[in-house]
């Protein structure tokens, strides 16, 4: 009798260890089984290009597996691997060296130590094999794909209109920038999604990633500050989609157009307005590499159990959050972006313009207001419009009925208001519905809903668009620029972006990954912002990207400030604003 290794660590005898009988499989669920088997041996041959006898499947499986983790591979490792003698791994390495299966890529200049990689046909190979086999286990076992055992695997064909996006390949050539790829990113899930693809995004690309994260104002900062020296010290910088039109303008930013016609780089899968909104007269200066609106977020829970009704107008809002607004208990009506400077100053923009009008005089069109052709008295500051005294007055509405620490609360602050429970409304970007939409153990979770802003008086809804796009700075050293373009093509990618939103983003500015099956099971919000898109229902003209809104958002950020506080009249806030937004905005010569 074989020794049994729990009987040798139970103390007493084996018989008085609970017995579990093993379950059996009725004749046809063995014969189900031994056709299964059959099928999968049939299907693992037709999908992958596979010499059995070298044991590939073993080396295929461990250089998938370190691609995905971004972990290195070399001829050794994959030799161990393998199971096999030395010589005989070698000789089936490079086998699939040969047949284009794996990809060997020099790790230093001399090229005497290489590292492995799965090429694109080999990665191509393993997805469309797991789809096939996904489907094949549906039809044998009856897993459905809503089964609950991983809503995150869609099982049986996949139609053209919902492909599931393939991990992205490694460049058969490692990316030639000396020092490593300079990023300097803002400081929110997106990038910090790809802060932690480091590892992964290194083995793409061959070389060291050095990314420098900033708050908002402090990106800005720092790219402007790079934008003065004589070569940039960064390779690829995030830029704000409102900053665009100054960047461009004070030539801060490299023109992509030459590189994308010379590549054929189609942005149709691009979010039109987050496209629209990395152009500067004429030309493209960005790639957008995340697209989120600011919503309204409010919980369908409470407002259920109040019959309440969701908001559609300011005034609606207004009589639902005085009716929410319960301090005694630690919970108000509605959190929002009321800080000092710009985090106040994105709220008034949005505010004038849900009133109806756009914080420059920008002219009207059809389906709002012409931000890409602006001259003239159309970048004239309007403080002093019924729409921006309205919008103070709704703020200070509002003010009653937000959390007591309203006046230091910024987009994070909202947000975090909203999602821990203290807040029943939210206005707040769906970049950092993360926090409620991926977090259980947020009283929010699946009882969230959007909508656009409200409507005001003499306005429409709106669902202004804000997002970052990847662009280049024109003060690259020139034996960069070829190897920053091709890292800013990947890093904005379909691939990546679904790697972003698999790693705590729930933002995307292509259309084909908010379709893929895996991504659209993460949240409902995803298919809601794509539909939003496809509807040209995201607008920038409420923060417009052209030259000089930077300088109006600060300075509405300040002045409204001290109505907020107390301090000042809106008459007197909003005059004092008008007389150094018209300074401003006459200095730099615009009107």
């Amino acid at each position: 009798m074989f020794d049994d290794p729990v009987a040798q660590h139970h103390e007493g005898p084996y018989d008085t260890l609970p017995q579990t009988p093993m379950p059996k499989l009725s004749s046809s669920d063995l014969a189900r089984f031994i056709d299964f088997i059959e099928q999968l041996e049939d299907e693992t041959e037709q999908a992958l290009s596979m010499s059995l006898g070298y044991r590939e499947m073993r080396m295929m499986i461990h250089i998938m597996r370190n691609h995905l983790a971004g972990r290195l591979t070399t001829p050794t490792s994959l030799a161990d691997a393998s199971g096999l003698s030395y010589g005989t791994a070698k000789r089936g390495i490079e086998s699939m060296l040969k047949r284009g299966l794996v990809l060997s890529r020099p790790r230093t200049k001399s090229g005497k130590t290489v590292s492995l990689h799965p090429s694109a046909s080999l990665i191509d190979e393993w997805e469309a094999y797991a789809i096939r086999i996904k489907s094949l286990l549906g039809g044998t076992f009856g897993v459905g794909a809503r089964s609950g055992l991983d809503s995150r695997i869609c099982l049986g064909k996949v139609d053209e209109t919902s492909a599931v996006i393939p991990p992205p390949a490694v460049f058969s050539q490692r990316l030639e920038l000396k020092g490593g790829l300079r990023v300097l990113v803002h400081s929110d899930p997106t990038f910090m999604a790809m802060h932690n693809l480091k590892r992964q995004l290194e083995s793409v690309f061959g070389v060291d990633i050095k990314n420098k994260a900033k708050s908002i104002d402090g990106l800005r900062g720092e790219i402007v500050s790079n934008a003065r020296l004589a070569k940039s010290r960064y390779d690829i910088i995030a830029c704000d989609l409102p900053w665009f039109g100054e960047l461009a303008s004070q030539d801060m930013l490299l023109p992509l157009d030459r590189l994308l016609a010379r590549d054929g780089h189609d942005l149709s899968d691009f979010h039109p307005m987050a496209t629209q909104c990395s152009q500067y007269a004429g030309k493209q200066y960005g790639i957008p590499v995340q697209t989120t609106p600011e919503l309204l977020c409010y919980r369908k829970d409470i407002f259920e159990r109040a019959q309440l009704e969701p908001p559609t107008t300011a005034e609606e809002l207004i009589k639902i959050a005085r009716r929410l607004h319960d301090p005694g208990n630690g919970r108000y009506g509605i959190a929002w972006n009321a800080a000092r400077g710009t985090p106040l100053g994105h709220t008034f923009t949005f505010l004038m313009a849900k009133f109806g009008q756009p914080i420059m005089n920008l002219r009207r069109t059809r389906d709002g207001y012409d931000f890409q052709h602006v001259a003239g008295e159309q970048y004239r500051p309007m403080f002093q419009s019924d729409a921006a005294f309205r919008a103070c007055e709704y703020m200070l509405d509002i003010l009653k009925y937000s959390p007591p620490n309203i006046l230091n609360m910024a987009w994070y602050e909202r947000a975090k208001s909203y999602a821990s429970g203290e807040s029943c409304m939210a206005y707040s970007y769906t970049l950092l519905a993360p926090l409620f939409e991926l977090n259980h153990k947020s009283p929010a979770w699946g009882n969230t809903g959007y909508l656009p802003h409200p409507v005001g008086n003499h306005g429409a809804a709106i669902t202004p668009i804000g997002g970052y796009a990847l662009a280049i700075p024109a003060n690259l050293s020139e034996e960069r620029v070829e190897a920053a373009w091709s890292a800013l093509k990947t890093l904005t990618s379909a691939s990546l972006s679904k790697l972003y939103v698999m790693n705590g983003s729930l933002v995307t500015p292509r259309f084909s990954v908010s379709r893929d099956p895996e991504v659209s099971s993460l949240s409902p919000l995803l298919g809601q912002v794509d539909e939003m898109a496809r509807k040209d229902i995201l607008q920038a003209w409420p923060r417009p990207p052209v030259p000089g809104i930077t300088d109006l958002i600060g300075i509405a950020g300040q002045e409204i400030f001290e109505v907020l506080d107390g301090r000042r009249s809106i008459k007197k806030a909003l005059s004092m604003a008008q007389d150094r937004a018209d300074r401003v905005m006459r200095d730099r010569g615009f009107y």
